[in-house]
């Protein structure tokens, strides 16, 4: 993200719209063209008029998004398990490590 905003012409659904953003163009027409694309997925299934057209891509952006960020959300969650995982079995490793130890020298002093 930038510090000043900056204008990006894109085009949507053949018309051309000034965006002003502070983000880069080049991140402004990857989301115009994202938006594009499924206006022009909705323009092919259905013979909606432009506006509902519009709030219909908007509906089905809205649901990417959030499913996008339910399965963020479970991978973390998945992540923070494995991490759990990974530290409870550090910590049986170690046991194991000293409980090995204890036997050699139990084993040593047998021998002895």
């Amino acid at each position: 993200m930038q510090n000043e905003k900056t204008r990006a012409t894109v085009r949507i659904a053949g018309r051309d719209y000034t965006i002003a953003s502070y983000d880069s163009p080049e991140y402004v027409s990857r989301v115009a063209a994202y938006v594009d694309r499924k206006m022009n997925e909705l323009s092919l299934a259905t013979r909606l008029p432009a506006g509902q057209l519009a709030v219909l891509a908007a509906v089905n952006a809205t649901d990417d998004m959030m499913k996008s960020r339910d399965e963020i959300d479970r991978l973390r969650r998945e992540i923070e398990a494995l991490r759990d995982d990974a530290e409870r079995m550090k910590l049986e490793l170690s046991a194991r490590d000293q409980e090995i130890e204890r036997l050699k020298a139990i084993s040593g002093d047998a021998q002895a």
